[in-house]
């Protein structure tokens, strides 16, 4: 299994070096090179990889899953591809063909009572859903109203949405949606649940935070080596040791904990409280490291770092404007929180020393 983690984790590197190198997009002034990039990950079938062949993927583990996500991140992928493949788990999920193109998930829908009574219309909407205008199809997953717990999803065609679009810090799309619900077919699942696609979101963006966070590092330990001020690198000084020390410190634990993150949302049950410490603590955690890690990497490399010829932005800020997607620090904090504060001193260092 090992072997074949490596293999697609090489394609995927190869791909995103000759197609999307952060570097070279940088001194673009437009998206010209993206069609190109999605057409290559289509062609290596990583879109799609997590749902099995019967339903138009390839079967991939849930662990070689999780170490694409981080490459992305590596990669500071801005399109849709860690997307596609949490959309595709859902389809798998809930027994749907998995179709051709950019996808994006809809993890809930709003009804703020909005409807047209004389044709009993009524409009849900979501907001700030990732590459919404740029997917060729919406799956939505929409919680049941008189059945706690379940949920039914639908692929819906983008065309078929109002798509008010929007951006993120990095510039890529975020964007919000309007729908009418009984326009489209619906699939009700057992095997899923509202929480479990927030988690594998949370875990996800934590993955894409971490492997940010390692190019960061890299870019900030090459620039201190090649840039030069009192006749030696700066990288000699003690104040830059002492940053780049603690931006490792800070890869270390976003690393650690999303790893680990991961581990426990392939082996641990759906809705267990283990689970949930695991995607909490790792979302949290994650995020505290980009904020830290953005913030450390830019001081390292001074105020080249902050222009656009430089691929140092590329990384900061899509890790930062991760860390609101599929649930801030303060939202999963509260989760956290929710979920210990009914237990006994010893249950919570039961929960605890378990992990």
């Amino acid at each position: 299994m090992e072997d074949d983690i490596n293999l697609t984790i090489e394609m995927a590197e190869r791909v995103f070096r000759d197609f999307g190198d952060p570097q070279v997009i940088s001194h673009q002034p437009d998206d010209e090179w993206k069609p190109a990039l999605w057409q290559a990950l289509e062609d290596g079938g990583l879109p799609r990889c997590w749902a099995p062949e019967t339903l138009g993927g390839h079967g991939l583990s849930p662990v070689a899953g999780f170490a694409l996500l981080r490459a992305c991140g590596r990669a500071a992928l801005s399109v849709p591809l860690a997307d596609t493949m949490l959309a595709s788990w859902v389809l798998a999920q809930a027994g749907l063909p998995v179709p051709d193109g950019p996808l994006t998930v809809v993890a809930g829908l709003a009804r703020p009572g909005a409807s047209n009574a004389s044709v009993g219309v009524v409009t849900a909407r979501a907001r700030r859903v990732p590459f919404a205008a740029a997917s060729n199809s919406l799956v939505v997953v929409d919680a049941l109203e008189h059945t706690p717990g379940r949920v039914r999803v639908a692929l819906v065609p983008s065309r078929q949405c109002q798509i008010d679009p929007g951006l993120n810090l990095a510039g890529d799309p975020v964007d919000a949606i309007s729908l009418e619900p009984d326009a489209h077919a619906w699939v009700e699942t057992e095997a899923l649940t509202m929480r479990d696609v927030v988690e594998l979101g949370a875990v996800a963006r934590s993955l894409q935070m971490a492997g940010a966070l390692e190019s960061m590092l890299r870019l900030s330990v090459q620039y201190s080596q090649e840039r030069i001020a009192f006749e030696k690198p700066i990288g000699k000084f003690q104040a830059v040791q002492h940053n780049l020390a603690r931006l490792g410190g800070e890869v270390a634990a976003a690393v650690a904990v999303s790893a680990s993150a991961a581990e426990a949302f392939a082996t641990l049950p759906s809705g267990s409280p283990e689970r949930l410490l695991e995607v909490a603590s790792a979302k949290i955690r994650c995020g505290e490291a980009a904020q830290a890690g953005a913030a450390i990497a830019h001081q390292v490399h001074g105020a080249i770092g902050f222009t656009t010829e430089h691929a140092l932005h590329r990384y900061t800020l899509r890790a930062l404007a991760w860390r609101d997607e599929f649930g801030s620090e303060s939202e999963w904090a509260l989760r956290l929180g929710q979920c210990v504060s009914p237990q006994s001193s010893s249950e919570l260092w039961e929960l605890l020393s378990s992990r």
